[in-house]
C-alpha cells in the first residue's frame, strides 16, 4: 500500500504585527522620539533655545559616547609642535584661553582654501591661533593682530619666531579692537578671526564685513560658550549676543554660513 503524507495541520493565523514600521495605524506623535534630542533644537531667540524632550536611553548614551570620543580624535587629528606647546603654556600661566587644537586645524585649512594673503586677527592672546592661521597662509602673507595687552602680544612675537615665521609675517597692534578695526583697509583682507569680547561680537561682524574681500571668509572662536548658548536656562549678556550672532550670520543675505563643532564651536561665513 502506498505511503500518504498526514494530512497538514491548518495554517495558524497571521501574528499581530508589533514592528512600528509595518503597523498601518498613526504612531502617536510623542513616540517620535529622536535617538539625539539636540537634532530639535531650535533657532534661539531672546530666552534662549527651545528642546524638545527626549528619554536618555542606553542606545543614546552609546551613541553620544561614539560621538564624544569621535569629537576628541578629531581635535587631535593634527599634531601641535614645540612652538604652539609653548604659546600654550604661556596662555595657560597667563589665565588665557586659547584655541583647541582641532580649531585651530580648522584655522589652517580656513586660511589655505582662501589663499590667505592679509588676514586680520582680533585676540592676540600668545600666539596660538596666530601660528595655526600663518601655517594655512600663503608664504608671502601678513597676519595683522590686535590685542589691547602688549605684554600677551610679546608672548606672540616670540612664539611667532620660535615656530620659524619671520618678522614681516606679522603686524602687531596694541589697542582695543573697535578702535583699531575702522582703521583697516576696506575689502583688504581674506579673512578675519574673531577671538575677542563677546560683548562686541555683532559689532566685529559689522568691521568684517567692511574688511572683507567678496569672497572672504570671517570667523568666530567659542560661539558654543561651555554649552551655555544651548542651555534653555536663564544666561549672562556675553551668551545673549552671542546668540544674536549666530543669527544674524545665518539670516545675513551676504554670508554663506557654517557652524563647525570643533573647539568650543567656530561659526564660519564665506562674504558673497
Amino acid at each position: 500500500m502506498a505511503w500518504s503524507a498526514p494530512a497538514s495541520a491548518p495554517a495558524p493565523a497571521p501574528a499581530r504585527r508589533t514592528d512600528p514600521s509595518l503597523d498601518p495605524r498613526p504612531i502617536p506623535r510623542r513616540s517620535l522620539i529622536p535617538l539625539n534630542d539636540r537634532s530639535h533644537q531650535q533657532v534661539p531667540d531672546g530666552n534662549g533655545y527651545s528642546h524638545a524632550q527626549a528619554t536618555r536611553g542606553h542606545k543614546e548614551r552609546v551613541i553620544t559616547g561614539n560621538r564624544l570620543t569621535s569629537w576628541a580624535f578629531a581635535d587631535a587629528f593634527v599634531a601641535e609642535d614645540d612652538a604652539l606647546r609653548w604659546a600654550r603654556d604661556r596662555a595657560r600661566e597667563a589665565g588665557l584661553r586659547s584655541v583647541s587644537p582641532g580649531t585651530g586645524a580648522a584655522l589652517r585649512v580656513l586660511a589655505a582654501t582662501v589663499d590667505a594673503k592679509a588676514v586680520a586677527e582680533i585676540g592676540t592672546g600668545t600666539g596660538v591661533s596666530g601660528i595655526h592661521l600663518l601655517h594655512g597662509m600663503r608664504p608671502d602673507g601678513v597676519l595683522t593682530t590686535v590685542d589691547p595687552e602688549p605684554e600677551h602680544q610679546q608672548f606672540a612675537r616670540q612664539a611667532f619666531r620660535v615656530a620659524g615665521f619671520a618678522s614681516n609675517r606679522a603686524r602687531f597692534i596694541p589697542g582695543h579692537a573697535l578702535d583699531v578695526l575702522p582703521r583697516l583697509a576696506d575689502s583688504g583682507y581674506d579673512l578675519v578671526f574673531c577671538d575677542g569680547d563677546r560683548l562686541e561680537s555683532l559689532d566685529y561682524l559689522a568691521e568684517s564685513l567692511r574688511l572683507l574681500r567678496p569672497g572672504g571668509l570671517v570667523a568666530f572662536e567659542g560661539v558654543f560658550a561651555s554649552g551655555r548658548t544651548v542651555d534653555s536656562g536663564p544666561q549672562p549678556t556675553e551668551v545673549i549676543r552671542l546668540r544674536e550672532l549666530l543669527r544674524a550670520v545665518r539670516e545675513s543675505p551676504e554670508l554663506v554660513p557654517s557652524l563647525l563643532p570643533v573647539g568650543d564651536g567656530l561659526l564660519c561665513a564665506v562674504k558673497r
